[in-house]
């Protein structure tokens, strides 16, 4: 395992102990590659940084600068895109989303209407992840949005948990007849002002990284094998397109946790995390149910009581790629990890971060 280092970390033996643990569940599951960053910003010293493995089985090592996709973690990027949007009176978290995109009639409650913040806070009441196999089936973005129409809501907007990825299509169409796109306003307004140096939007963006990690997927309990990158979910940017390194995961990192409030300031940190709705399926998460204390979705980010500590936390999974993201703004600490196969390690080395580093901050409290 490589590493980079710095600060109160680079001295802290839990924190070996959790990179070497790591690695050998890692390799004991073939488990091709992945990078880690854990950020502390009550520290002036850079970031840790931890890699395993490669980009492909004869490839370059994998660092800090390897660009992964980040799937559904794309949502938390989209929420701060958004909340920009309001904060400059583009668009608002009330705006309905039928007139966004008007050519499409989706909404069943006139009365009550699916609003911006229903979709950014997965609360538009509409089946969890309906139409994703039209997704991953590669019909094109009007395609889907037309599908739409045949939905029933099973609760009205703002009332249950009801996940999607189809419906931030509606965001990408937004844009389109704005004759612009997600990606460039992405670009514009979050990863140019952040100076994020690898992240970017879409299929291209990835492929042109000067170094990529290739995704991999299961052909048996330790074997995996790369693949090609589809481009399924990459039609729907805002859920699901955005790329970065473990560099721009600590700019991003830093970015919640308030230290780069030009860009995004603290009354869009705590709007965007504020719990809305319960996630009661999360409390169930396995390796994760023993910490949880309650779950909620805010706006783009899932919001968990771990052992008494508020953690902020997303994860994202699309063919040949996992990754997580998480801070607590109570600890200063932010984490995010990137690999490049579907492998549900991820699952109990994320969780395991946060017990073991909320146990490490109460021994130093004390």
């Amino acid at each position: 395992m490589s590493c980079c280092c710095g600060g109160a970390f680079a001295e802290a033996p839990w924190l070996d102990d959790y990179a070497k643990d790591l690695s050998k569940l890692a390799k004991r599951d073939g488990v091709p590659g992945f990078v880690f960053v854990v950020v502390d910003v009550n520290d002036t010293q850079p970031a840790i940084y931890k890699a395993y493995g490669k980009t492909e089985k004869k490839g370059t090592n994998i660092d800090k600068d390897t660009v992964f996709r980040l799937a559904s973690v794309s949502k938390t990027f989209t929420a701060a895109l958004m909340s920009k949007q309001n904060a400059d009176n583009l668009l608002q978290w009330q705006t309905p989303l039928a007139s966004m995109v008007p050519t499409y009639s989706f909404d069943k409650y006139q009365n009550s209407p699916i609003l911006l913040r229903h979709l950014i806070g997965q609360s538009t009441g509409f089946t969890p992840n309906a139409y994703d196999n039209l997704i991953e089936a590669n019909y094109k973005l009007p395609r889907v949005l037309g599908h739409l129409e045949k939905l029933k809501p099973l609760c009205r907007p703002g009332y249950c948990y009801t996940y999607q990825n189809t419906l931030f299509g509606i965001i990408e169409q937004y844009f389109i007849d704005k004759h612009s796109t997600y990606e460039e306003a992405l670009l514009t307004n979050i990863i140019a002002p952040l100076k994020m140096p690898h992240a970017s939007v879409g299929k291209k963006g990835l492929e042109s990284s000067t170094q990529w990690a290739k995704p991999h997927v299961a052909i048996d309990r330790k074997k995996w094998v790369k693949v090609s990158v589809k481009d399924s979910y990459y039609r729907f940017g805002p859920a699901a397109g955005v790329n970065a390194s473990a560099a721009d995961m600590e700019i991003w990192l830093r970015a919640m946790l308030n230290q780069y409030p030009e860009v995004i300031n603290k009354t869009m940190i705590d709007e965007l995390t504020h719990p809305r709705v319960k996630t009661t399926k999360e409390m169930h998460r396995r390796t994760w149910k023993r910490h949880l204390r309650s779950a909620h979705y805010g706006l783009g980010w899932r919001v968990y009581n771990f052992d008494g500590i508020t953690i902020n936390y997303h994860g994202g999974w699309v063919q040949g790629y996992r990754a997580d993201v998480a801070f607590s703004p109570e600890l200063g600490i932010g984490y995010a990890m990137l690999m490049n196969a579907e492998s549900n390690l991820i699952n109990q080395t994320t969780a395991d971060f946060w017990k073991r580093q909320i146990k490490q901050s109460k021994i130093a409290a004390n």
